[in-house]
C-alpha cells in the first residue's frame, strides 16, 4: 500500500481568540490551496486548542503514516529549534509515525514581499504624500533570547528598506532583547523624518501587536510634529501561505536545514556560550490547551500567569510567545544562563536572575 502523507501545521497559539481564529483561518487556506494532494491538519503549543497532538491523530485517523510538519514561525528561536520538535519526536516515537520537520518561514523572497505590500497598503492609507526619502521604516519583531533570531529581524528590516527605497530604516522588538518600541520610537524621531512607519513583523494579531500599536499611538502624542503609520501584521498573505505550502515541498527536497551555524544551543556563539548542547525539550507540555492569565506589572496592573513562569522583572514579554526559556516548573530551571544582556538600558530585564 502506498504511503499517505499528511501536513501539520504547528504554531504556539495565543490567549486571544481573534489571533487563534486568524491561524485556523490560514491553515484553511493552506488547505485550499494543497486541495487533495495531502490531508491538512494545524495545532498548538499552549494557550489554545487543537493542540499539536490532537492534528497529528486526525492525520493519523485519516491514514497519514508520513507527516510533514511545518513550524508556523517567523524565525527559529526556542519554540521552533526546541518545543515543537520534542512534542514532534515523541509523538512519533509513541505512534511509530514518520515525522519530518520543516525549517521555519524565514528570510524568504515571498515573505519579503509580503511585507512589502503590507507597508504599501499603509503608505496607501494614510492621508497625505510624504516621499520614502523622507521616511523611516521601523520593523519590530516578537523578540527572543536567541541571538540568530534577533539578527534575522535586523537582516529583513534592512532588506525592506533597500527594496522599498526608504530614508533610512531602523529594528526593535516587543520584548526580551532590545530596543523596545516605545524606546527606539524616542531615538528615532530624533533623525528627523517626517513620517516612521511601524511595521510588527508577526503572523496573527494579540497582545504584542496591540503593545506594538500602543507605543505608536503614545509617541504620536508626543511627538505631534512626527507622522507616525501603523502598517498591519502579516496575516494570512498570500504569499505567507505559498510560504507555508514551500516549506512542506522543502521537505520532500531535503531542504530543511535552519541556520545551524549560528545555533546558540549546536555552536558557541559570543555571550551564549553557556547555552551549547543545552537538551531539545519542550517546557510547555504542562499547558497545552490550557489558558492561563499573564503575571506582569504591565501599566501597575498585576496580572497571574498560574503555572509559575517567572520572569521577575516589570519589564514583561507576552507570556504566550518566546521567554528566552527562563522557566521555573517545580524548583527545576531548565535553562540556567540569564540573558547576557539583561540589563540593557533600552531593553528588558525579564530574563534575568534573581
Amino acid at each position: 500500500m502506498a504511503e499517505k502523507t499528511g501536513l501539520m501545521i504547528c504554531g504556539h497559539g495565543s490567549r486571544d481568540a481573534r489571533a487563534v481564529a486568524e491561524f485556523a483561518r490560514l491553515a484553511a487556506d493552506v488547505r485550499a490551496r494543497v486541495g487533495d494532494v495531502w490531508p491538512v491538519e494545524h495545532g498548538y503549543l499552549e494557550f489554545a486548542t487543537p493542540i499539536i497532538r490532537n492534528g497529528l491523530d486526525k492525520l493519523r485517523d485519516q491514514g497519514c503514516s508520513r507527516i510533514l510538519a511545518v513550524p508556523g514561525m517567523l524565525f527559529a528561536a526556542g519554540h521552533a529549534k526546541n518545543d515543537i520538535p520534542s512534542v514532534l519526536n515523541r509523538y512519533g516515537a509513541e505512534h511509530g509515525l514518520r515525522i519530518d520537520y520543516a525549517r521555519e518561514l524565514g528570510l524568504d523572497p515571498k515573505m519579503l514581499r509580503a511585507g512589502a505590500e503590507r507597508i504599501g497598503q499603509a503608505e496607501a492609507g494614510a492621508a497625505r504624500k510624504v516621499s520614502r526619502h523622507d521616511t523611516l521604516l521601523m520593523v519590530v519583531g516578537r523578540g527572543s533570547s536567541d541571538p540568530d533570531a534577533n539578527s534575522n529581524v535586523c537582516k529583513l528590516t534592512r532588506m525592506l528598506a533597500e527594496g522599498m527605497g526608504f530614508g533610512w530604516a531602523e529594528t526593535a522588538y516587543s520584548g526580551v532583547t532590545f530596543p523596545l518600541v516605545a524606546p527606539a520610537l524616542e531615538r528615532a524621531v530624533k533623525l528627523g523624518f517626517a513620517r516612521i512607519i511601524v511595521f510588527p513583523w508577526f503572523l496573527f494579531t494579540g497582545i504584542l501587536v496591540e503593545r506594538i500599536y500602543a507605543a505608536v499611538d503614545e509617541a504620536a502624542r508626543a511627538f505631534p510634529e512626527t507622522e507616525f503609520i501603523k502598517a498591519p501584521y502579516l496575516n494570512n498573505h498570500p504569499l505567507v501561505v505559498e510560504t507555508f505550502i514551500e516549506r512542506a515541498k522543502g521537505i520532500l527536497e531535503d531542504d530543511t536545514a535552519m541556520n545551524c551555524g549560528l545555533c546558540k544551543y549546536r555552536t558557541q556563539i559570543l555571550g551564549f556560550e553557556s547555552q551549547l548542547g543545552e537538551p531539545q525539550m519542550s517546557h510547555h507540555h504542562h499547558v497545552e490547551g490550557v489558558l492561563r492569565r499573564e503575571k506582569n506589572t504591565h501599566d501597575g496592573h498585576t496580572h497571574d500567569h498560574g503555572h509559575g513562569h517567572d520572569h521577575g522583572e516589570s519589564h514583561i514579554v507576552d507570556s504566550e510567545y518566546d521567554h528566552g526559556h527562563h522557566h521555573h516548573h517545580g524548583g527545576h530551571d531548565h535553562h540556567h544562563a540569564p540573558y547576557p544582556h539583561a540589563d540593557h538600558p533600552l531593553g528588558p530585564r525579564t530574563l534575568k536572575k534573581d
